[in-house]
């Protein structure tokens, strides 16, 4: 299993065009409905700072993911953006969990 934590801060004007990009990366992933990809973003109180928390089944559905037109929108207006916060990202192990995983 393969988790990725990923945080960044957009400028205020940008906050809702990442929302809108986001929203349709998940319902990309709907469609495609692939077992092996769970795929949230949270919004900070702030209003402008993302996190997403990606929990892959393995590398190959982390390239499903990133394969995605919508993902590749959203990466290419997100670096075009002049980020306040560049993006931090983190791979994270699990220790324990109630949820049952990959």
């Amino acid at each position: 299993m393969k988790v990725v934590r990923v945080q960044y801060t957009t400028r205020p004007e940008f906050a809702a065009t990442n929302q809108r990009n986001i929203a349709a990366i998940v319902e990309e992933l709907k469609i495609l409905n692939h077992p092996g990809i769970k795929y949230t973003a949270w919004l900070l109180p702030d209003g402008k700072t993302f996190m997403h928390f990606d929990q892959l089944e393995n590398e190959e559905a982390h390239l499903v993911l990133q394969g995605l037109a919508s993902f590749h929108k959203f990466a290419d207006e997100l670096e075009a953006s002049d980020l306040e916060v560049e993006p931090k990202l983190e791979l994270l192990s699990l220790v324990a969990s109630t949820e049952t995983y990959f």
